[in-house]
């Protein structure tokens, strides 16, 4: 190997901005003297993209991974990918692909490069799970996000690490109540606002958070819902189409993708993670928390890790009748910023955090 590792980050592409951000946080952050990052995906389109393309890393464009059905067909595929990361004279390959493809690992093990990857879901079973374990058995490790994957999946592997998500605590920090976005959604200062931010899927389980904000506004009128996300979808339509049989309809607001989700932050007093199942490390908890909002998060796995400190903000999922109870509990609370989750996030989830457990694992392959 040279003095300095060559790391290549893979993943599918920049479309959804959750695993690109994660990718982009840690590539452009590793120290300069011992590491190189490139990046590879498969094609150049998404928003997040031009900002991948700023930072000046090396990008190939490239599908690094192949159907693996017809077999004979997918292990020729697999012979070129190989051939294509052999020039790219890399010393390892991360990758940061969501599904449970292992041809990628399959032609790095052609190639002769070290192969890792980041298990960022709690997807195991069904139909998936050869894909999943013969994914783990041709890495070289595993980093998983939160204690429950260790349980569940790897209880006897040795090549797991549990490095769990950070959060750029000089971005994601306590403000005043951003004045232009009150003023874009005519909310008074004796108004409260419910905030959730979330890629809009089945599995975040945003109709439990309307049905409970929907109680909670038979009590309270001067409450707003802020639900931020791609909304293009049709999850999402099926979202906005109900909105009109709500009572609430006119209190809450699906903003789709927003380029400032801090602002947002900002006018938060409640922040909300209504997920049906199992999280990754949930980073939209994590901003929230930096800034210091109160929180209230399902009782899931990726989120218990996280709250372990705080039980009382957790409740059971599925359930909007207590979720609704957890909100009326808090919404009159007149402290909206609590030290304690920023202190929590400083401690244990901050971005440096990440990265140093990276550069520790990437230096085992030295």
């Amino acid at each position: 190997m040279s003095s300095k590792s060559r790391i290549l980050f893979t993943i599918p592409n920049f479309d959804t901005a959750g695993s690109g951000k994660a990718l982009l946080n840690i590539a452009t952050r590793l120290d300069n003297n011992q590491f190189e990052p490139q990046i590879c995906c498969s094609h150049d389109k998404g928003d997040f993209f031009s900002i991948v393309k700023s930072s000046g890393i090396p990008i190939h464009i490239y599908k690094t991974t192949t159907d693996m059905k017809p077999r004979i067909k997918g292990l020729v595929k697999c012979w070129e990918i190989a051939l294509f990361l052999k020039q790219l004279k890399v010393d390892l390959i991360h990758s940061f692909h969501y599904a449970p493809d292992y041809s990628e690992a399959l032609a790095a093990r052609i190639a002769g490069i070290p192969w890792i990857f980041t298990k960022k879901n709690m997807n195991w079973g069904g139909k998936s799970k050869n894909g999943w374990k013969l994914r783990s058995i041709l890495a070289g490790h595993i980093v998983i996000q939160n204690s429950d994957m260790k349980k569940q999946f790897y209880p006897s592997s040795t090549k797991t690490i549990l490095i769990p998500r950070g959060v750029n605590t000089m971005e994601f920090t306590p403000r005043s109540k951003d004045e232009m976005l009150l003023d874009q959604y005519s909310i008074l200062n004796n108004e409260k606002v419910i905030l959730t931010v979330a890629n809009l899927v089945p599995v975040k389980g945003i109709e439990v958070l309307m049905e409970a904000f929907e109680l909670l506004y038979k009590k309270y009128i001067n409450i707003h819902l802020f639900i931020v996300g791609d909304k293009d979808n049709e999850y999402a339509k099926g979202l906005t189409d109900n909105l009109r049989k709500l009572n609430s309809k006119n209190r809450i607001h699906f903003t789709g993708k927003v380029p400032n989700v801090i602002d947002y932050y900002s006018i938060a007093d409640i922040f909300v993670l209504s997920t049906l199942d199992g999280e990754g490390s949930p980073v939209a908890l994590l901003e929230a928390m930096s800034c210091g909002i109160q929180i209230i998060a399902s009782h899931i796995s990726g989120i218990t890790d996280i709250l372990n400190p705080f039980k009382e903000c957790m409740f059971e999922p599925k359930d909007p009748n207590k979720l609704y109870k957890k909100l009326d509990n808090f919404i009159m609370n007149k402290d909206r910023i609590n030290k304690r989750y920023r202190t929590h996030i400083l401690k244990h989830y901050t971005i440096d955090k990440e990265v140093h457990y990276h550069e520790k694992l990437y230096n085992k392959f030295k």
